[in-house]
């Protein structure tokens, strides 16, 4: 048995972004979680230690995200060898920033390194997107895509993966804020119902289509206009108190657009540059603080090139 450890980050991901529900999604430099991964005498995938998650997080592998896409990379690899799993969180709980996501991707990664795999993206995802299904009550890979590819994605269709890489425009700087508040994705996702009004998918189509054009041609105007969710910010507002008076705030401070990121609670803004993402970032903390009462941690990221990778072997 091998002492070699592999230490794997991954990072905090923007999904839908307002227009691109389930389909649209972008990684942030940080926050994010590792996965550190060693071999074991036994078979199968243990869990040594969580930290971060004030233990709430299940210890069993097969109950964890990280441990069941851990367990599906050994099986897509056809490797025997048992690992263990260290996980620590960096990212908050049912925050609307691909936790679940974050921690499926720190896992594969950091596997296919140990074993020497060398997988591909496609696999990689796939395997992460059966761990992040358990924690988050179905697989959308609008989080775990960008956590393991990078840059700006879209879907197309998420198994077998059909994943495309989006332009980002020199410049485009996102501010996310997680106000201290909790919203559990299968929840939010109840609220969404089983219909769309063909007037707002119609809508939605308009708008996605639009941004991916304004990503192109590096059009801000287009991307501002196109920052429009119809189909599950309506739905999903009153979870977060206040949130048209905290969009407003980020408008008149010079965002492009915002909305929920995921389910919410965190919401996320696009910026021109990074000297107005500050002041962004500045006027959507003080808002969420008036609107909701509670404190929140804010990030200013650009749009991180890189998904999940080995931090240490």
């Amino acid at each position: 048995m091998s002492d070699r450890v592999v230490t794997a980050f991954a990072p905090a991901t923007v999904s839908n972004v307002a227009c691109g529900f389930d389909v649209l999604g972008f990684p942030m430099e940080e926050p994010g979680d590792c996965v550190s991964v060693r071999f074991t005498g036994a078979s199968g995938v243990t869990i040594d230690d969580i930290v971060g998650d004030e233990g709430r997080l299940p210890r069993e592998a097969d109950r964890n995200t990280a441990g069941v896409a851990a367990r599906a990379m050994l099986e897509a690899a056809g490797e025997r060898r048992g690992i263990a799993l260290t996980i620590r969180k960096g990212l908050p709980l049912s925050s609307g920033l691909g936790g679940s996501a974050a921690s499926a991707a720190a896992a594969v990664v950091a596997v296919d390194a140990l074993i020497g795999a060398r997988a591909s993206i496609a696999t990689l995802v796939r395997c992460a997107l059966i761990g992040e299904g358990l924690g988050a009550g179905g697989a959308h890979p609008d989080n775990v895509a960008p956590a393991i590819c990078g840059g700006f994605v879209l879907v197309r269709h998420p198994n077998p993966p059909d994943i495309i890489r989006l332009p980002v425009p020199a410049g485009l700087t996102a501010v996310v804020v997680h106000p201290d508040l909790e919203i559990e994705t299968a929840r939010a996702r109840a609220l969404l119902g089983t219909t769309v009004p063909i007037a707002d998918a119609v809508r939605q189509w308009a708008n996605l289509g639009a941004f991916v054009h304004g990503l192109h041609v590096s059009d801000f105007d287009l991307i501002s206009r196109s920052l429009e969710d119809s189909i599950a910010e309506p739905r999903r507002a009153p979870l977060v108190r206040g949130l048209a008076a905290i969009k407003r705030a980020a408008a008149d401070a010079g965002a492009l657009g915002s909305s929920l990121s995921g389910s919410g609670p965190s919401i996320f803004a696009l910026c021109r540059d990074r000297a107005i993402a500050e002041r962004v970032a500045e006027a959507m903390t003080s808002a969420v603080q008036r609107e909701t009462g509670v404190s929140s941690q804010t990030y200013v990221s650009s749009i991180s090139t890189r998904g999940a990778y080995v931090v240490t072997a």
